[in-house]
C-alpha cells in the first residue's frame, strides 16, 4: 500500500468514517474477532450484569455477550458516528438490552460504578491522556468490578506499516507501568498467539497480544 493508504487506513482504525468507514469496521471485526471473543470470555459474565464496552466498532459480536448470561444489561460507547449508527443497524433486534453512546473519547458519560464488568480491544493505542482514561474507566466500574484491556503488543504492531501514523504502542512492561499510575492496584497478565490475515493484504502473521484482567 501507499504512504497515503496507509495513512487513510490509520485514521479509519482509529476513527472509522463514512462508506470507508462502514467497510473497515467489517474488517476489524472479523480480524480482531478471537481477540474480542477472549475479552469476553476472560470477564467472566454472570446473570444480571452490566457491561461496558469501549470502542465497540460494528458490535458484530454482541450477541456473542448476551448469550454469556441471562438479563445482560449491556452498552457499547464509541468516538465514531459511522460505528454507531453501524451497530445500532446490525443490532436492531437486541436493543431491549443494548444502549450505544456516542462520545468525544476522554470523559465517560456514566455514572460512578455503573458496571460490573468494562472491556476494550485495541483502543488503548488512540488513548491521549492512558492515565487519566484509566481513572475514568475506575470510576464507572463497581467496587467488585472486573476491566478487561487487550492489546497487541509493541514488537508486533511495529511490523505493520499502519501503526506508524498516530499509533501508540505499549509492551507488556509499558502497559504495566502505566496501570500502576492509574487508580487499580490489581492486574493479570495473558499472553496470546494466533495466525490472522493482514489488514493490507491476503498474506498470513502471526499476532501476539496481551489480554490484561485489572482490578480495583
Amino acid at each position: 500500500m501507499e504512504k497515503d493508504e496507509l495513512k487513510i487506513l490509520a485514521q479509519n482504525l482509529a476513527n472509522p468514517q463514512g462508506e470507508k468507514g462502514i467497510e473497515i469496521g467489517e474488517m476489524m471485526n472479523a480480524t480482531n474477532i478471537s481477540m474480542t471473543s477472549e475479552s469476553i470470555r476472560t470477564l467472566l459474565i454472570e446473570d444480571d450484569e452490566c457491561i461496558l464496552e469501549i470502542g465497540h466498532g460494528n458490535a458484530g459480536h454482541l450477541k456473542t455477550i448476551l448469550d454469556k448470561a441471562k438479563n445482560i444489561r449491556y452498552t457499547g460507547i464509541d468516538i465514531s458516528e459511522t460505528m454507531h449508527n453501524e451497530a445500532k443497524k446490525i443490532n436492531k433486534e437486541f436493543e431491549i438490552q443494548a444502549d450505544f453512546v456516542l462520545y468525544e473519547g476522554k470523559k465517560l458519560p456514566f455514572q460512578d460504578k455503573t458496571f460490573d464488568k468494562i472491556f476494550t480491544v485495541n483502543t488503548v493505542y488512540f488513548w491521549e491522556e492512558p492515565v487519566a482514561f484509566l481513572n475514568e474507566i475506575y470510576r464507572v466500574l463497581k467496587s467488585n468490578g472486573t476491566f478487561v484491556l487487550t492489546f497487541g503488543q509493541r514488537d508486533f504492531m511495529e511490523k505493520l506499516p499502519f501503526t506508524q501514523y498516530n499509533f501508540n504502542l505499549y509492551s507488556n512492561e509499558e502497559m504495566e507501568e502505566v496501570v500502576s499510575k492509574s487508580h487499580f492496584k490489581r492486574m493479570k497478565i495473558s499472553e496470546k498467539e494466533e495466525e490472522i490475515a493482514s489488514k493490507t493484504g491476503n498474506e498470513k502473521i502471526t499476532r501476539i497480544y496481551t489480554v490484561l484482567t485489572i482490578k480495583k
